[in-house]
């Protein structure tokens, strides 16, 4: 999978599209899910440009790991699911159905998540 410049996530990261956005710093961006699966549903995108997983962990610096996972805690400790539990979700690859090629991790809770994306 090749990056995409004109992907969804690369035309909110513009101003092109609009977002909720509940989180943002030198190098990450968080934002509402539109097709929300929990009460609590935010994307957490690197501002890079990175495709997957694999390519952030082989190619991101290592300020940007560390803002992802940090902003990761955060937004989970903003919303309030951090006593009650929440998942953290990141799909890679057609067999995993990655819709969007711009890494991104999901970020769910809010009440029990046994139906979602077992």
């Amino acid at each position: 999978m090749t990056y995409d410049q004109n992907n969804i996530f690369a035309k909110i990261l513009r101003d092109e599209i609009p977002c909720a956005k509940v989180f943002e710093n030198d190098h990450v961006l968080a934002f509402n899910d539109i097709a929300e699966k929990a009460p609590v549903h935010v994307l957490i995108i690197p501002k890079g440009a990175y495709v997957s997983f694999a390519d952030f962990s082989q190619n991101a610096s290592e300020d940007e790991i560390v803002a992802l996972n940090r902003a990761i805690g955060e937004i989970a400790r903003d919303k309030g699911i951090v006593e009650t539990g929440y998942r953290v979700i990141s799909n890679h690859g057609i067999n995993a159905r990655q819709e969007v090629p711009h890494y991104h991790v999901h970020l769910l809770g809010g009440n029990d998540l046994g139906g979602c994306f077992n």
